[in-house]
Parts: structure tokens; sequence; C-alpha cells
């Protein structure tokens, strides 16, 4: 049996995420008044809480020991990411659709890159 070792921080994923969610909210309130703001809010939650299931699931093992562990663990995570967007868009559209889709888009697609962007700003050089 392959012993379970601490998680890493994922903090500096997660919380830039939620910034930009609450940007994206404001920006859209703005524009659009509260039925924006919560377009805004949709989107953004769908692209997060399978961003932050990822995060959470895939550090289940460390070490080169845990290899092959690694990778399915990898592939796992990466499965259930996809399954839950899907669930997620499923729900927003049938259960609470957005009253602006371009802001619902918008929300989700900044969220998709905000985390290339916070794992791109997280990096520190080590001094030659």
């Amino acid at each position: 049996m392959a012993a379970r070792v601490k998680r890493p921080s994922i903090r500096r994923l997660l919380l830039p995420q939620l910034a930009a969610i609450g940007l994206m909210m404001g920006l859209a309130a703005w524009l659009d008044g509260g039925s924006g703001a919560f377009s805004a809010l949709a989107g953004g939650a769908v692209a997060f809480l399978p961003n932050a299931f990822f995060a959470w699931r895939v550090f289940g093992y460390r070490g080169a020991r845990h290899a092959k562990n690694i990778a399915n663990g990898f592939y796992r995570a990466e499965a259930g990411k996809f399954g839950l967007t899907v669930a997620l868009f499923t729900l927003v559209f049938v259960a609470v659709p957005p009253s602006n889709h371009a802001l619902f888009f918008g929300a989700y697609m900044v969220m998709l890159f905000v985390h290339w962007l916070a794992a791109w700003l997280g990096t520190r050089l080590s001094p030659n």
C-alpha cells in the first residue's frame, strides 16, 4: 500500500482565480448590472470549480517510487475535471440560464487563462 503524503498548497493557483472572478463580476456589474455580475459569477464558477478539483486531486502522491500512481492520478483528475465541467455547464444552462451569454463565456475564458498567468507570475527565478 502506497503511503499518502501531505498535499502541496494550491493557494497560489486558486487565489488569483478567485480574484479574477471578483474583478470580472465588478466589470460585469458596471456594464450590465446585477444580472451581468451573476452571469460572470456563473461563468467563473464553471471554470474555477473543475480547476480546483483537478489541483486538489492531482497531488495525491509524490516521489519517483510512485510514478505510475502519479500518472494514473493525473488521468483520473483530468477525467473528473472534464466530467465536472460538463455537469456544471448543463446545470447552469438548465437550472439558472445566464442573462448575458457574452459575460458568462467571457468570464469562463478569462478563468481558463488565469491559472497560466498565476503559474507564470508565481515562479521565482533562482539567483545566479
